[in-house]
């Protein structure tokens, strides 16, 4: 991501963007797909933040997760106790074809998965972030793996 801007003839000297994003997507994909499930490391000053999910996946798979979410329904709400809330938008009216009465509706009515772990300054900052790092990706883990089954994407 871009941190830089021309100030040369602005009178706004202050940088473009104050914070770094990098994504993690699975070794074994071979698509470019922004949409695949991964990792995102957002880091700024006072707002850092470890993600994993999919955000905003486009209407075929977004179809083919809500149908997971029906089909798996014990593996869906063990991954929804393991990992932090999901966060993003959701429909305000149940999608079509799906019951307006399943016990799992807002999840179904979701338009993106992706659930994050909030970093302090001092972790990020600290020798030990690589390791934490990755163990937070592992506490994540479970939403992309059934993300990725989801879409039919080896994982």
């Amino acid at each position: 991501m871009r941190l830089y801007r021309d100030i040369r003839f602005s009178k706004d000297k202050s940088p473009y963007r104050t914070s770094v994003g990098i994504r993690f997507i699975h070794e074994r994909s071979s698509m470019p797909d922004p949409h695949f499930p991964g990792f995102f490391l957002h880091v700024a000053p006072g707002d850092s933040w470890v993600y994993a999910g999919m955000w905003r996946p486009d209407t075929s798979q977004l179809d083919r997760i809500r149908k997971a979410i029906v089909a798996r329904p014990t593996e869906w709400k063990k991954i929804r106790t393991a990992v932090p809330e999901i966060e993003g938008e959701s429909l305000k009216r149940p999608p079509p074809g799906f019951d307006p009465a399943h016990p799992l509706i807002d999840d179904l009515k979701r338009k993106g998965f992706a659930a994050g772990h909030e970093l302090k300054d001092s972790a990020v900052q600290g020798p030990g972030f690589p390791g934490r790092f990755v163990a937070l990706c592992q506490t994540l883990n479970p939403l992309n793996r059934f993300l990725a089954r989801a879409v039919d994407v080896p994982y």
